[in-house]
Parts: C-alpha cells; structure tokens; sequence
C-alpha cells in the first residue's frame, strides 16, 4: 500500500496544493513563483524517490519570503499525512551525505514527532548569504526559514552540517537538499523487522 497525501492550504498571502506519493520513483510536476526553489524541491524529490506535484501561487510582488516558508509548511504537513498517525514500520531515523565539487553536504534526520532544526557550518568561510536571482535574490535566511518549516510541520528533528564550504550559494543549499532527500528516504523506509509497529519505545510518536 502506497503512503499518499493531498494538502491544500490557502492564506490570504499563498495558495498551495500538493500532491504526494512518499513510495514514488522521483517523478515530479512542481511550478511555484520560486524558481530556484523549484529546482531544489526536483533534486530533493528525485533522490528520495518521492512523487510530489506541486502548484503555488503566492505574493511574490511584496517578497518571496511568505511563499518560501508556506511551501515548508505545506510539504512538511503532507509528509506527516502520508506517514500516519503511528509512523508504524518506519526506519524513524536516516542519514546521508551529499558531495557537489569541495562541497558536502550532511542530513541527518529523527522522525520523533517533536519539530528541531538545527544548522552547523564546519566550513573554512562563511556561508554567502544571496547570491541567486529570481524575483529577488534567493537567500540563506530563506533556506533557513523553509527547513525549520518543514521540520516543524512534519515533526521531526532535521540536522544540517555543511563541510568546506562554497562561495557559491547555489552549490552550499544543492548539497543539502540532496541529502535530505536521501536522508528522509532512508527514515520513511518500511523496515519488515519492525512488523508494523511504533518506532518507539514509548509506544506512541508525538
């Protein structure tokens, strides 16, 4: 049986429908006002083998903030939809690292119930902070934003760690996205020694 998900989620600022299919093979159909942002949901689907069509219409003539950090919370919501109430089956945890030129890219990730985000830069520089055009510049903050979303909604613990970094924007937040692809694969992968049972010694994910 197939874990899917329908969100539609509607503001006075966005308007969101996605459409998921977490046992997918990567196929995707995204159009937001976001460009860039469309490109990283593509990388981030295709390595995790997730179908996701997504359509987003927002207020990007005052900025893209709003409608950068409603798509986190529209696809974080129908993660969790997908996944059920219990999570029963489920790896819970997954990891991955993803390379792009000197830069790696680390994703670790708990599907605890409980929404932490965390970012650690172990580079030799800081992180440029813009640097990619679209309506306006795509920024670090917006990555920054969009994942604590996505964290938050889902329910997870979502860890980031970012080796020699780039002075290119672009390559930093590609290598991160990739890897939370494969990271959240690794997590939503049904384990049959778990026979459909709760992740947790608790009993209950919450």
């Amino acid at each position: 049986m197939q874990r899917k998900a329908e969100i539609e989620r509607k503001s006075k600022e966005t308007q969101i429908k996605v459409s998921l299919n977490v046992d997918g093979t990567g196929k995707t159909k995204i159009k937001t006002p976001i460009g860039f942002l469309d490109h990283m949901l593509e990388l981030f689907a295709f390595h995790g083998y997730f179908d996701l069509d997504l359509s987003v219409t927002g207020d990007t003539h005052i900025d893209i903030h709003h409608t950068n950090e409603d798509i986190g919370i529209a696809l974080g919501k129908a993660f969790k939809k997908a996944l059920g109430e219990e999570k029963a089956g489920i790896k819970r945890f997954g990891s991955a690292f993803a390379p792009m030129e000197s830069t790696v890219g680390l994703c670790v990730i708990d599907i605890s119930g409980r929404g932490y985000f965390s970012f650690n830069n172990e580079g030799h520089g800081k992180v440029a902070v813009s640097g990619i055009k679209d309506q306006e510049e795509y920024k670090f903050s917006y990555f920054m934003h969009f994942m604590e979303s996505f964290a938050h909604q889902l329910g997870a613990t979502l860890s980031f760690t970012l080796y020699n970094t780039d002075d290119d924007l672009h390559t930093n937040l590609e290598t991160m996205f990739k890897s939370l692809g494969m990271a959240l694969d690794q997590a939503t992968t049904i384990d049959p020694r778990r026979q459909g049972q709760v992740p947790s010694t608790k009993g209950i994910i919450d």
